[in-house]
């Protein structure tokens, strides 16, 4: 970034906390006055949703929009916090300035570092030293936010778990105890004990997150992948059966299976 460029994002950055403190002064915007840290939390989680959605789809223009949505919910719980007496935004970039620069000591120190699997190892090991600094208020594992998806808080937890040595040798190990809560779930869909059904299926799911860990995948990101695959079949589907002019009629199981088949044909794939 050239010393101009750094000069526009501060002038916008001053702009941008200018406009916030003008909405929520006394005539400013009814809204924003009226929320709180409870009531502004969905959208902070939406908008970090909505800029991980334009990244996924490529869609750049969308991104820097979905960016400066994000941004303003920063400036906004600042804000709030700010009228409270707790910190402002310029506190919040200080204390990003100082953390960033405390877990780069092989950038900005003196400590080397290898190759990305040993700054991966101290990164660990200066964000463990932090958790050690913090009152011990929580149990085990209450840091991680329970408002994660529950497959990148499962991933998460199971990460945790596996600096303590609670972990499987390898990918391979895992399958059999797929295997195992897979059949678990049968003996209770036999069963008809819903709500052992419910926690043995919890159990198939999170045992598919400890595969995709050990085998490096982020099982968010793969469920993902397949909740779009599954998009496009069903468009292509319904796209086919427009083509053949049944798209009104009663769904007919056979067509429907020939027109899936062929779909799963041409684009390839389970």
């Amino acid at each position: 970034m050239t010393r101009r460029d750094r000069g526009a994002a501060l002038a916008a950055i001053e702009e941008l906390l200018a406009i916030m403190d003008r909405l929520r002064e006394p005539g400013g915007c009814p809204w924003d006055r009226a929320q709180t840290f409870d009531s502004v939390a969905p959208h902070t989680f939406e908008e970090a949703c909505e800029v991980v959605d334009a990244i996924e789809r490529g869609d750049m223009e969308d991104l820097q929009d979905e960016l400066g949505d994000l941004l303003f919910q920063v400036v906004f719980h600042a804000r709030m916090a700010a009228e409270q007496g707790r910190f402002d935004f310029a506190a919040v970039a200080q204390g990003l300035c100082a953390k960033l620069v405390r877990r780069h000591p092989h950038v900005f120190g003196t400590e080397p570092v290898g190759d990305f699997a040993d700054q991966a190892r101290v990164w660990e090991a200066i964000k463990a030293a932090e958790r050690a600094r913090r009152p011990r208020d929580l149990a085990w594992g209450e840091d991680v936010p329970r408002t994660l998806p529950a497959l990148s808080r499962a991933a998460k937890l199971q990460r945790r778990a596996s600096r303590l040595g609670l972990d499987w040798p390898d990918a391979e190990s895992v399958l059999p105890k797929i295997a195992e809560e897979l059949e678990e779930v049968r003996q209770a869909m036999a069963a008809g004990d819903r709500e052992a059904l419910a926690m043995e299926l919890g159990d198939l799911l999170f045992s598919c997150v400890n595969l995709a860990r050990r085998l490096d995948l982020d099982p968010e990101q793969a469920l993902r992948r397949s909740n779009r695959k599954f998009m496009a079949r069903v468009q292509a589907v319904m796209a086919a059966l427009d083509a053949e002019g049944a798209a009104g009629e009663e769904p007919d199981p056979e067509r429907l299976d020939r027109l899936w088949q062929q779909v799963k044909r041409r684009t390839g794939g389970g």
